[in-house]
């Protein structure tokens, strides 16, 4: 079973209230982000969206680059507050929050592109990581085309570097996964 990292969730459901799905999922204590999406864009309906426990409210219309912005924003929150900034598989150890990278009691050294990668890749063990995702999460900047070369070269010299071929897998057609307990 996926996880989600984020939920994306309109207020104006087919079938209900996205706020009422908002106070459902605050009170079972799932850890996933809310955004909601709303074309009510009054300052109640903002406040009452996030007094229910949205993270974030975007009001429509909006563009896809604040969309993305505000999404790579709530992802970074989440990944800085589970705490897992050492990760120790193997003969690795990844300190994210120091960007120390060893491999094997060997320092590597790696571009911010390559940390990024592989923060989402140890963060995501065992989950197919699409191609689509990566490049989205990878390529912040706001450009419109990434070419997707650029995202199999990132990954070649990722598992270069920590000599890792037998940890970041390729799945073919869908995109990439570290795998779980080197399975």
């Amino acid at each position: 079973m996926t996880t989600p990292s984020l939920i994306l969730l309109d207020i104006n459901l087919p079938d209900g209230n996205g706020l009422d799905l908002v106070k459902e999922i605050r009170e079972k204590n799932l850890p996933y982000p809310i955004i909601l999406l709303s074309a009510n864009d009054t300052d109640a309906d903002v406040v009452k969206g996030l007094d229910l426990g949205a993270d974030d409210y975007v009001t429509k219309p909006f563009s896809l680059s604040v969309l993305r912005a505000r999404v790579n924003t709530q992802l970074r929150k989440k990944e800085s507050a589970s705490g897992e900034d050492v990760v120790t598989i193997g003969g690795y150890s990844f300190d994210f929050e120091r960007m120390i990278f060893t491999a094997d009691g060997e320092e590597v050294s790696l571009s911010k592109t390559e940390q990024r990668l592989l923060k989402l890749l140890v963060s995501h063990q065992g989950v197919t990581v699409s191609r689509d995702d990566l490049i989205d999460r990878l390529w912040t900047d706001g450009a419109e085309y990434v070419d997707e070369n650029a995202l199999s070269v990132a990954i070649k010299r990722l598992r270069d570097k920590l000599g890792a071929k037998d940890y970041i897998k390729t799945v073919y057609g869908l995109g990439y996964m570290w795998v779980k307990n080197n399975e």
